[in-house]
């Protein structure tokens, strides 16, 4: 864990468990607690060829935007079946590829989910070059994962324990559980100069009144990753404790109740980087980006950390 000190400019080469040493009372530590669902999964084109659907969100009841390859074989009107009888028509091509389906044979989105349980894979991000394994249904899931949603983990949260979080409490900090479901435009990358012209996909967030009530009290907010500070600088902004999203922050963007942040190393052209580098400033984040690079710290999903405080 790299830490990051904002007024002093210092940074501090230390591991995840010395975390709790960084914590003090009356902080208010928050987690997103969305669970990664197993979204792709395979069927036969009306052709018999096999095509993949990539769940993305649901607008309704069996009815999900989702992604789908080859997209030649998922027009308007066509139909894929799975196993168990589960059938998905396309209804319309979306903006930037994306498909609306509508799933047959099943009641309600209950029933799609528990079919996902049994038959999806788990969507690993595209740098990690191995086919998915029912390992990595726990292994790409935080412990405290409860509301499912994403298809991607918030992977700042993939470093904790039972253990760890049992520690923070006793440091007389409070926990409070946030959700967003993390969609893919959180990791799509920014590829035009005028990055503030960027926008991001609606995500869904929900906060309950009472995290709410322990995050407005906290002397100090510790947000766990950048879904959990976009979910309560949203919530801060709108006044609204559910809703959807597509807060983009970035340098020169104020944060009314984040006071310190738990992050993973993001990668280049992502809003990521940019939320990370608005709330620590760009040249001291870039400095600690470089040293991270020298120090050998792993990046991405399955890497190490970050602490700015």
């Amino acid at each position: 864990m790299l830490v990051v000190e904002r007024s002093s400019g210092t940074l501090r080469d230390l591991q995840f468990r010395d975390l709790p040493d960084f914590i003090r009372s009356g902080d208010t530590v928050v987690l997103n607690r969305s669970r990664v669902i197993p979204s792709r999964i395979f069927g036969r084109s009306e052709s018999g060829a096999v095509v993949q659907l990539f769940l993305l969100k649901p607008v309704g009841d069996l009815r999900w935007i989702a992604l789908g390859r080859p997209g030649r074989r998922l027009l308007p009107h066509r139909t894929i079946t799975f196993q168990r009888g589960l059938t998905a028509k396309v209804l319309e091509t979306l903006e930037r590829g994306e498909r609306l389906v509508e799933f047959g044979g099943l009641a309600n989105n209950q029933e799609l989910f528990a079919f996902l349980e049994d038959y999806g894979h788990v969507p690993l991000p595209p740098y990690i070059h191995r086919p998915d394994t029912e390992l990595d249904k726990s292994r790409y899931q935080t412990v405290f994962a409860h509301e499912r949603g994403s298809v991607a983990a918030p992977t700042a949260g993939l470093h904790f324990t039972e253990e760890m979080i049992e520690r923070l409490k006793a440091r007389e900090a409070t926990v409070a559980q946030v959700t967003l479901h993390v969609g893919l435009g959180t990791f799509q990358p920014i590829d035009r100069e005028d990055f503030e012209n960027h926008h991001l996909h609606q995500e869904s967030y929900h906060i309950g009144p009472e995290s709410w009530s322990l995050i407005e009290r906290a002397q100090r907010v510790v947000a766990v990753g950048t879904t959990s500070v976009r979910t309560i600088e949203s919530a801060s902004r709108s006044g609204q404790l559910d809703g959807e999203t597509d807060l983009f922050l970035y340098p020169g963007a104020r944060f009314e109740k984040t006071g310190a942040l738990l992050t993973n190393f993001h990668l280049p052209k992502s809003s990521l980087l940019l939320l990370v580098c608005a709330f620590g400033g760009t040249d001291l984040i870039l400095e600690a980006y470089r040293h991270a690079v020298k120090a050998r710290y792993r990046f991405f999903s399955y890497g190490d950390c970050m602490l700015v405080t």
